[in-house]
C-alpha cells in the first residue's frame, strides 16, 4: 500500500484554501490534513486536525508545523487589513514564518499560491510583496517548491467585492480576444487542483496564468 500523505494547509478558510481543504479531505492519497488557523473552526472530518496558532507568538507552535507538504494560501486585502503594513504582515511575514518552521522541521515540499505578475522589483506594492515572498521561500531549503500564480480568482466568496466581481465579468467577456485569453479569470477549484497536482507530480517551479490551467488537469 502506498504511503498516505500528511498535508498541512495555511489559509484553509479563504477562497482557494477552502476548496483545497475539501479536495484534500476527499482525496484518498491524503491520510491527514492539518489546518493551521488563528481561531477555532466548526468544520470537522476524521482526517482533519485543526492547529490553533498565534502568529505573533509562533515560537510556541514552531515544532507543530509538520507533514509531507505545506500548502500556503493565506492572504488578505488592503482594505480588510487596514493598511499596507498590516497586509504585508499577513501576506508576507506570516506565510514566510510558517514556511521557515516547516522547512526546519523537515517538511520536504512546499506549494504556494502567489499572483500573476508577482515581481520583487515591481513598483506596485502588491506585486512586489508577492514577488518578495516567492523569492524568499525558494531559499528555505525545501526539496520541492511549487509557486502557482493565477489570474483573477473566480468563485463564491464569503464577502462581496464589487470591483473584483466587475473585473471577473469583464475578463470573461474579453477571454475570446487573441492574446488576452491567458488572463481570463480562473476558478478557485482549478487553482486548488493545480496545487495538489504540483505536489503529487513533483512539479517544481513557477506556474503562471495558462500554466496553472494546464497543471490542474489530471
Amino acid at each position: 500500500m502506498n504511503k498516505l500523505y500528511t498535508a498541512t494547509v495555511l489559509g484553509g478558510t479563504g477562497l482557494v484554501g477552502s476548496h483545497l481543504v475539501d479536495t484534500l479531505l476527499a482525496d484518498e492519497r491524503y491520510g491527514k490534513v492539518i489546518l493551521i488557523s488563528r481561531r477555532p473552526l466548526k468544520k470537522s472530518h476524521p482526517k482533519l486536525q485543526v492547529l490553533l496558532v498565534d502568529f505573533e507568538h509562533l515560537e510556541e507552535h514552531a515544532l507543530d508545523i509538520v507533514g509531507d507538504v505545506l500548502f500556503s494560501c493565506l492572504g488578505t486585502t488592503l482594505r480588510k487589513a487596514g493598511g499596507k503594513a498590516e497586509q504585508y504582515k499577513v501576506d508576507y511575514q506570516y506565510q514566510y514564518d510558517i514556511a521557515k518552521c516547516a522547512a526546519e522541521n523537515g517538511v520536504s515540499k512546499y506549494v504556494l499560491i502567489s499572483s500573476a505578475g508577482a515581481n520583487a522589483k515591481s513598483s506596485i506594492f502588491y506585486s512586489k510583496m508577492k514577488g518578495e515572498l516567492d523569492n524568499a521561500v525558494q531559499a528555505l531549503g525545501f526539496q520541492q517548491v511549487s509557486i502557482v500564480r493565477p489570474s483573477a480568482l473566480d468563485g463564491p466568496r464569503k464577502e462581496f467585492r464589487l470591483m473584483e466581481r466587475f473585473a471577473i465579468g469583464v475578463g470573461k467577456l474579453l477571454s475570446w480576444v487573441p492574446g488576452i485569453r491567458k488572463y481570463r479569470p480562473i476558478h478557485a477549484q482549478t487553482v486548488a487542483n493545480a496545487m495538489i497536482n504540483a505536489h503529487v507530480k513533483n512539479e517544481s517551479g513557477i506556474f503562471e496564468l495558462e500554466a496553472v490551467h494546464l497543471l490542474a488537469k489530471n
